[in-house]
């Protein structure tokens, strides 16, 4: 392994960069060692890249000066995937923001990583088309960023994730050299390396470019907004909907807490004194809409739901919808600081999970608020508190472990969009078998022998490549033996 050597990386990035790309004062430092998470780190160096070219000779000159890189966009991840630890470089691509190309006979298009979700989304509307993938920091996630994390959004339940609306990516390899993994063709020969890819939060190398899939806008949506006097109406109504084979474009839960900030930021209208609210929208042909609206009217009815309010409009659709995706911004009329997972758990178990969050944070001492993609059972139960106040952080830190082996409990996944990064990385065992990660390893170790891209982040210490091997037999161990030295993490 190289010694690093910052100074020497620097100067090497600004003459293939220029000065003024390359960051290197304290409070830019700074800035850089931290995303939306809660987790902050440090950095040596911090340069913007303007090509695929460019992020290839970034990642060059790292190599060359023992630095490890970590791939940054807007910054907007929750789990700490782009806090960067020691003295390392990063690549942050929010000056990558060309859209290449659209091709709507082919139902594809080439952006850069840098390329806002929003951006991607007004650009595509003239051509009857939409990236269907639309996280609720929609207006300044990037593209990038979306494929680091493979994130979702409220239409993801009908729709898919971010991994089902790529067909192709450029990847800058940590060695600096480009692959194109994935073809525009609907189906790339060999290993699916695209999807190995997206997901992998810049453990295996930097997005420089990607060609997404266009979704055709619908002909027809319908957006309901449904209030009740209890949360597990409200949970019930989820299940029923979805029991009755009817799949929505998008089904979103919010409690009253996260309801009462969100009206007072957004002023949508909503009922603040509801215990729950579900946002309900349907969308596909005039006949379709008009069927499926009649099912999901019957199924909130069925549980005691206080009042059905239809969108009259465009406007009043985009209304109901501001105040569902300013939720996170809105806490902050809480307290100062909110922390919250995403772990995804079984429909049926949505009222059980939802109750024993409640009473985690009550025996806590914490407020907690609840909003989340319950269709697909995606909670994002989210804690408010002032971390300047002693003892509170280790309260939140402590229910939210609680919150995580609940969810596993209850049959639940780690994540549904936003990642594992160093947030979540520990909690890796409790879903995944020591073979498991040693496979996951091995995988890294492919794209990785040297363990500089992103270290640290998503598989727990000691998860090696090599212990995969030795379970697997002696002739994967000697392949494993033949790896460079370093080659897991």
């Amino acid at each position: 392994m190289v010694v690093a050597d910052v100074d020497a990386a620097r100067r090497a990035l600004e003459q293939a960069l220029g000065a003024g790309e390359v960051l290197s004062d304290p409070l830019s430092l700074r800035l850089y060692a931290r995303d939306a998470s809660m987790v902050e780190g440090g950095c040596a160096l911090v340069v913007f890249p303007r090509s695929t070219e460019d992020v290839a000779a970034c990642v060059r000159i790292a190599a060359e000066h023992g630095l490890p890189v970590v791939p940054r966009g807007s910054g907007t991840g929750l789990a700490g995937g782009s806090t960067p630890l020691g003295d390392a470089l990063v690549v942050t691509t929010t000056k990558m923001t060309r859209i290449l190309e659209i091709r709507p006979e082919d139902r594809l298009a080439w952006v850069e990583p840098g390329v806002p979700n929003l951006d991607l989304a007004n650009a595509l509307r003239p051509h009857g088309s939409t990236f269907a993938p639309d996280p609720s920091s929609q207006q300044t996630s990037s593209i990038g960023g979306n494929v680091s994390t493979n994130a979702g959004g409220p239409h993801c339940l009908a729709y898919g994730v971010t991994s089902n609306h790529v067909l192709a990516l450029d990847v800058v390899l940590p060695d600096g050299s480009v692959e194109r993994l994935g073809s525009e063709a609907p189906e790339a020969p060999g290993y699916d390396l695209r999807s190995v890819v997206v997901g992998s939060e810049g453990t295996l190398g930097i997005v420089a470019a990607v060609c997404v899939r266009l979704t055709p806008l619908p002909a027809a949506v319908r957006t309901s907004l449904f209030d009740f006097e209890t949360v597990e109406d409200c949970a019930a109504t989820v299940t029923d909907i979805i029991a009755s084979g009817v799949v929505p474009a998008a089904v979103e839960m919010m409690d009253q807490g996260i309801v009462v900030a969100a009206e007072r930021f957004a002023h949508a209208g909503y009922p603040i004194d509801a215990a729950a609210i579900l946002i309900v929208e349907v969308d596909g042909t005039g006949a379709s809409v008009e069927a499926q609206s009649r099912v999901v009217e019957a199924a909130a009815r069925a549980n005691r739901v206080r009042h059905v309010r239809v969108a009259a409009d465009e406007a009043e659709r985009a209304l109901i919808w501001k105040g569902r995706k300013s939720a996170f911004g809105a806490v902050a009329q809480i307290a100062p600081h909110y922390h919250l997972h995403d772990c995804v758990v079984p429909r049926t178990k949505l009222v059980e999970v939802l109750s024993g969050v409640y009473e985690i944070a009550a025996r806590h001492e914490l407020v907690v608020t609840n909003v989340f993609h319950a269709g697909d059972g995606n909670l994002h139960p989210l804690l408010s508190f002032d971390r300047r106040e002693p003892g509170t952080l280790e309260r939140v830190l402590a229910a939210s472990e609680e919150i995580v082996r609940l969810c596993v409990d209850a049959g639940g996944a780690l994540s549904g969009e936003h990642g594992i990064g160093l947030e979540k990385r520990d909690f890796m065992p409790l879903v995944f078998s020591a073979e498991d990660l040693s496979a996951q390893a091995c995988v890294r170790a492919a794209f990785d022998p040297e363990g500089r891209m992103n270290p640290s982040k998503v598989l727990p210490d000691g998860a090696r490549c090599g212990d995969f091997a030795a379970a697997r037999g002696d002739d994967a161990a000697r392949v494993a033996a033949e790896l460079p030295e370093g080659a897991w993490i």
